[in-house]
């Protein structure tokens, strides 16, 4: 607790992480006065600096030295635009995180519920590791229903709570990608 901040992420070789998860809060451009850019909220230092300031920017993103399979940005509308005008979706964080190199992210397309999202991407994740022969897209497929389904918590059958969901970038099967039991 406490330890995901900018200044953590921006000093962490990220080169051998093969997943990464941001289960955090995802800012468009323009939703907090002065943010030019979409940003991931991280913890906010005691007193901010402009390379610490607790948000984690696309920009910022940019600069991240990743080889990573698969990034997981479980938080609010983390496909959304750069927020330049007529900017197409996926251009903000999502294009950072592949320019920083990923290749494949999971991404939401609007705000997300906590409870539903946790539940998403954890049975995604239990997916690709217990059937090598799936890749990403079918995991995420597959968790989409276990929560449709999931008769301890009935709303979310709604789509509110799966739908903004989306893989983008490689989501077939890959050799070596599924998680070490």
């Amino acid at each position: 607790r406490g330890r995901a901040t900018e200044t953590a992420v921006k000093s962490t070789d990220l080169s051998d992480a093969r997943v990464l998860a941001f289960a955090t809060h995802g800012l468009v451009a323009g939703e907090l006065g002065g943010l030019a850019e979409p940003a991931l909220v991280l913890t906010p230092p005691r007193k901010g600096t402009p390379k610490n300031d607790g948000l984690l920017t696309a920009s910022e993103v940019a600069t991240l030295k990743l080889n990573s399979d698969l990034v997981i940005l479980s938080a609010c509308n983390t496909a959304a635009s750069d927020g330049t005008p007529n900017a197409d979706a996926l251009s903000g964080l999502a294009k950072a995180f592949f320019y920083a190199g990923s290749r494949s992210l999971l991404v939401s397309h609007w705000p997300v519920q906590s409870d539903a999202a946790v539940k998403l991407t954890t049975k995604m994740l239990e997916e690709v590791a217990n059937d090598n022969k799936i890749g990403r897209s079918e995991a995420l497929r597959r968790s989409m229903l276990a929560l449709m389904e999931d008769k301890s918590d009935p709303e979310f059958a709604h789509p509110a709570y799966w739908a903004p969901f989306v893989v983008v970038g490689e989501g077939g099967a890959r050799a070596g990608f599924p998680l070490p039991r």
